[in-house]
C-alpha cells in the first residue's frame, strides 16, 4: 500500500525547521496549523462529566450532538440540515483520507481535487485505488466524469473563498454528470475578508442536498485538533451509505467527545473569543510581511497567509529558517505553489511577535 502513496512532503521540512531552532531567541513554527490556545472550559466539562461511558458509543452518534450540528448549521451558515443527514467522524483528516473508499470508488475512477489543495485529497483517491486528479478548473476536465470532486472553501493553503454564484455552477456541474461533490467547509468560521458560503446552502444548492457533502471540523473553531472531532452533512443517501460502511468497520466517535462536540457546536462565546485572537495575529504578521517584501495572494479566510516573494519557495523557506521562523513550502500543495509559502497564524501571541520584531528589524 505504501507504494501507492507519495512520500510524506513535512520530512523534507526538518532540516529547515533544525536551522530555524538555532536562532537564540527559539523557533516560531508557523508552518502547521496546529492550534496553541487552550480548549474552552465548556468542551473540557462536557468530556469530564461524560468520562464515565462503559457501552459501546454509536456511530451514528446521539441525537443531541446530530441536532447540535444541525442547529450550528442553520445558526452559523444558513443551512436547513437534517439532523438524520449528520454523522459525526474521527477527525476529518480520518474523513478526507478514506472518504472515497467509502463511498465506492476504486480502479477505474477518478478523483478530483483543485491544482491548489490539501494533500490528503490525493492520499485518499490513492488508498481506494482511484485516480487522483488536480485540476485548475472543472471545465479541464472536459468530457470527464469523475466519480468525486472535492472543493475547499477557504482554501487551505490558499485562503480562496469562492463566491454564491461560483459554487452553484460547480453543483450544477457535478449534478448533470452525475458526481458526488464533497465541500471541505473546515474553515467556514474564519472569513476575514470575504464571507465563506456552505455548499448546502440553499443559495448554492437550490433548496436540496442531492449528490452534496459538506465537511466541518472542530479543530480551530474550538481548539479540539487532540480530540479528532468533525462531522459531515448533507445528502441523505450519501450519509446513509457513509454510515453502514462505518458500522461496519468501527470507526465510531468517542461517546466523551461526541458529548464535547455537543457542548462546542452549541456555544458561540469561544468561538467569537478565538476569531479576536486570529485576527489579531493575522493582522500583525500580515503587516510585518508585506513590510519584508512579501505580497500576500488570496488569504480572504481561513488560518493562512499565501504569501510569496517571486521566488522559489524552497529559497523562501530558506531565507525565513535563517531568522528562526519556519513555513510551509507552498509545493506541498501542488506544483503551482512553487512560488509561495503557506504562513500560519495559530502560534501564541509571544510567538507572533517574535516573528513579527524578525520580520520588521
Amino acid at each position: 500500500m505504501t507504494k501507492t502513496l507519495p512520500g510524506f512532503p513535512w520530512d523534507l521540512l526538518v532540516p529547515y525547521k533544525q536551522q530555524a531552532q538555532q536562532h537564540p531567541d527559539g523557533i516560531v513554527d508557523l508552518s502547521v496549523g496546529t492550534p496553541v490556545d487552550p480548549t474552552p472550559e465548556v468542551v473540557r466539562r462536557a468530556l469530564a462529566e461524560a468520562a464515565d461511558a462503559p457501552g459501546y458509543p454509536a456511530t451514528y452518534g446521539t441525537p443531541a450532538l446530530r441536532e447540535a450540528a444541525a442547529g450550528w448549521l442553520a445558526r452559523r451558515l444558513g443551512v436547513a440540515a437534517d439532523p438524520a443527514a449528520v454523522l459525526p467522524v474521527i477527525g476529518t483528516k480520518e474523513l478526507v483520507a478514506w472518504l472515497p473508499v467509502l463511498l465506492g470508488a476504486g480502479p477505474g475512477d477518478t478523483v478530483a481535487f483543485p491544482g491548489l489543495a490539501y494533500p490528503t485529497y490525493d492520499v485518499g483517491a490513492r488508498l481506494a485505488g482511484a485516480t487522483p486528479r488536480a485540476v485548475d478548473g472543472l471545465l479541464t476536465l472536459g468530457p470527464e466524469a469523475p466519480k468525486i470532486v472535492w472543493i475547499n472553501s477557504p482554501s487551505n493553503p490558499t485562503g480562496q473563498v469562492l463566491p454564491t454564484e461560483h459554487l452553484r455552477k460547480v453543483v450544477q456541474w457535478a449534478r448533470s454528470r452525475g458526481v458526488i461533490l464533497v465541500s471541505d467547509e473546515c474553515y467556514a468560521e474564519f472569513g476575514w475578508d470575504a464571507e465563506p458560503v456552505s455548499v448546502l446552502h440553499p443559495d448554492v444548492c437550490g433548496g436540496t442536498h442531492e449528490g452534496l457533502l459538506a465537511v466541518h471540523s472542530l479543530s480551530k473553531r474550538s481548539n479540539m485538533a487532540g480530540y479528532r472531532a468533525g462531522f459531515v452533512a448533507g445528502d441523505p443517501a450519501l450519509v446513509k451509505e457513509l454510515l453502514e460502511v462505518r458500522k461496519h468497520a468501527g470507526m465510531i466517535v468517542p461517546a466523551p467527545v461526541q458529548a464535547a462536540m455537543t457542548a462546542a457546536l452549541g456555544d458561540d462565546e469561544h468561538v467569537e473569543e478565538q476569531r479576536a485572537r486570529y485576527a489579531a495575529r493575522r493582522a500583525a504578521l500580515r503587516t510585518a510581511l508585506e513590510s519584508h517584501g512579501f505580497r500576500i495572494d488570496h488569504s480572504d479566510g481561513g488560518l493562512y497567509l499565501w504569501a510569496t516573494r517571486d521566488e522559489p519557495c524552497w529559497d523562501t523557506v530558506k531565507t525565513l529558517a535563517d531568522r528562526g521562523i519556519l513555513v510551509a513550502p507552498g509545493e506541498f500543495y501542488g506544483a503551482a505553489g512553487a512560488r509561495h509559502v503557506r504562513v500560519a497564524f495559530t502560534a501564541t501571541d509571544e510567538r507572533v511577535a517574535a516573528a513579527v520584531a524578525r520580520l520588521t528589524v
